[in-house]
């Protein structure tokens, strides 16, 4: 991935940043939100373009587990968690082992990152699609009785949080800083 022009310590040019909106902010709370979500997913996809599998599970901070290979597959895992706080469906079980397993990964090939970004695709899909179905965010949900609301605040913070790890683990990794 080449480095922006307008601003070289970018990641993109503003025109092809594909979380930039113009300046037209979204009508309404439930919109809002899901734009966040929209632009931290984007933004952790963003930091993982360009490596290759050995590169995205490297972990470039020691003595921490954390890579960036192991915040995609932590990030499944908490999407999936999120869903089935708010089904009455019978939990579906972990993909990688639960949340913190997930970092357990100190190896990678092409094959598993594909199937990484294919589940994280598929778990944010199977969570958006449920979300969808309140339009009032006050509506509770689940056992835990967690409002839409709620939930939605809770997915930008985890996003938000671990877009900042990558940064930090990205820049350890090939010193590539930026938005």
């Amino acid at each position: 991935m080449d480095k922006a022009s307008v601003y070289p310590d970018m990641w993109v040019d503003p025109g092809d940043d594909p979380r930039n909106t113009d300046g037209r902010s979204p009508d309404g709370e439930a919109e809002t939100q899901l734009e966040f979500i929209r632009d931290y997913r984007s933004t952790l996809r963003m930091k993982c373009e360009g490596l290759d599998a050995e590169q995205l599970a490297m972990r470039s901070v020691p003595p921490s587990m954390m890579s960036l290979l192991g915040l995609l597959r932590h990030m499944v895992e908490v999407e999936r968690d999120w869903c089935n706080w708010i089904t009455a469906d019978e939990t579906r079980p972990s993909l990688y082992g639960g949340l913190d397993a997930a970092f357990s990964t100190s190896g990678a090939d092409a094959d598993m990152l594909a199937r990484t970004w294919s589940d994280l695709a598929a778990e944010q899909a199977t969570t958006d699609a449920e979300v969808a179905k309140y339009e009032d965010l006050g509506t509770r949900l689940g056992e835990s009785q967690i409002a839409v609301r709620e939930l939605q605040i809770h997915r930008i913070e985890e996003y938000a949080r671990h877009c900042g790890h990558a940064d930090l683990l990205r820049e350890c990794i090939d010193g590539r800083t930026g938005q």
